[in-house]
């Protein structure tokens, strides 16, 4: 009976020999992993920073790439780089990613029908980066919104107007509507509006207007600017004023130009209209006159 429970004790006591001996291999073995997922991290992200500054430098440098282009190009390949380095660390600290990465494509399916506008703006924003309708600093109009792109990544675009408002939109709702740049063209019209009182001299009122225009040096001489009569109401004769600039010039002779033609016509004699009625009194004899 001494020498069977003897017996038992040893192999208990071997038993946990083991298993102390076991566990701190796999402590050990953890902590080397753990180690080694480390400095495997550190050094992939010395990497990811080194191609990133290196594509930068080559996009930059390549006249057929927008900076929109470079910028979208840039994040993306700074997404798969952790991407795939979140991978490495994973399979370095012993799990094994082939069933993990063969889920991937049922949650793929699950997700994507749970972010499918997510993936609506990230396939806009590349489309919107492939045509390149706009750049950064661009004055676009899009839908219901205009104002200055001053930002855009793989899920909005963001526009600052000229009242200094910060406008948010997704890839999809830009894409999604007629896009209008102001900015990517060499000129713009300028369409102005003129009315003087009916019966003025025509041809000195199309002078004068004519004179003040290519006065500005903010009006280009080619195409020509057009002055024509459009409209002759009861009271007034409409004219049609129509200078071209480059597009960074538009408000500034829009709005000297309508600050000085009241002035520049009452020197010429040229008057405005204004709403008038004519009264007419009819006298006489006789019970039935009024």
């Amino acid at each position: 009976m001494i020498a069977a429970s003897i017996d038992v004790k040893s192999i208990i006591l071997g038993i946990e020999h083991h298993i102390e001996q076991w566990s701190e291999i796999r402590v050990v073995s953890f902590l080397f992993a753990l180690l080694g997922g480390i400095i495997m991290v550190a050094v992939g992200k010395l990497l990811i920073h080194w191609v990133m500054k290196l594509l930068e430098r080559g996009l930059h440098r390549s006249k057929k790439i927008s900076d929109l282009m470079a910028r979208y190009t840039l994040q993306l390949v700074n997404i798969l780089g952790w991407i795939l380095l979140s991978i490495a660390f994973l399979q370095q600290m012993g799990l094994n990613m082939g069933p993990v990465l063969a889920g991937l494509g049922i949650t793929g399916v699950i997700l994507g029908f749970a972010f499918q506008e997510t993936i609506g703006n990230l396939l806009s924003g590349v489309m919107i980066v492939i045509n390149a309708p706009f750049r950064i600093g661009d004055y676009i109009e899009a839908g219901a919104f205009s104002g200055t792109v001053t930002d855009m990544d793989m899920i909005c675009v963001t526009l600052a107007t000229p009242d200094n408002k910060k406008i948010t939109m997704s890839n999809k709702l830009v894409w999604g509507n007629p896009i209008v740049n102001y900015s990517d063209i060499e000129r713009r019209r300028v369409e102005l509006a003129v009315s003087v009182a009916l019966g003025s001299d025509i041809a000195k009122t199309k002078e004068t207007i004519r004179g003040i225009i290519t006065s500005y040096s903010e009006v280009l001489p080619i195409p020509e600017p057009v002055v024509e009569v459009t409209k002759l109401t009861a009271s007034s004769m409409d004219l049609v004023v129509r200078p071209w600039v480059r597009p960074s010039d538009y408000w500034k002779v829009h709005f000297r130009f309508n600050g000085e033609i009241y002035d520049r016509l009452s020197e010429a004699g040229i008057a405005v209209p204004h709403t008038q009625m004519d009264v007419h009194l009819l006298t006489g004899a006789g019970e039935g006159a009024q």
